[in-house]
């Protein structure tokens, strides 16, 4: 949704200017948090949320239509994303043994340590630019109020 329309929303809807800054602080912080993996790890937002869903699931691995639910992605755009984090080295491809229709995404030994070497830079800089806005009881209260949003996957890890 363009600034425009979003402004003449909020002029026409007073209450819609909490949504306006939400989308806006989502739209800024996800750039900039990327940005700054890019430059440290040679890495995407979006990489890493992959990396990071496989290195929580257990053996780490997911069905592939499973992780692109988790990271909210059609079946098409999981794939092409896998393939670039296959290349890297990080992810690899399994066929299930018992359906031959079912693939896995498996984290790798390398991926473990791409997971490893990015989080805590990735965790530093979501303090600086997010939590370090807010109180521990502001950050409370916030949590609180987003978890009566509806979600698509209540055990997605953003680890």
């Amino acid at each position: 949704m363009s600034s425009q329309v979003l402004s003449t929303q909020v002029s026409a809807d007073p209450h819609a200017g909490s949504w306006l800054r939400f989308l806006r602080a989502h739209a800024a912080l996800t750039r900039e948090l990327s940005s700054r993996l890019e430059a440290a790890h040679g890495v995407s937002l979006r990489d890493f949320d992959v990396l990071v869903q496989l290195y929580f699931a257990p053996e780490h691995r997911l069905r592939r239509i499973d992780l692109a639910r988790t990271v909210i992605l059609s079946p098409s755009g999981i794939t092409r994303l896998l393939e670039g984090l296959e290349r890297s080295g990080w992810v690899a491809k399994h066929q299930c043994e018992s359906d031959a229709r079912v693939t896995w995404a498996v984290l790798t030994e390398e991926g473990v340590r791409k997971v490893e070497e990015c989080r805590p830079t990735h965790l530093s800089d979501v303090e600086e630019l997010f939590g370090s806005r807010f109180s521990p009881e502001e950050q409370e209260q916030l949590a609180e109020m987003l978890a009566r949003l509806p979600l698509h996957d209540a055990g997605v890890c953003n680890g």
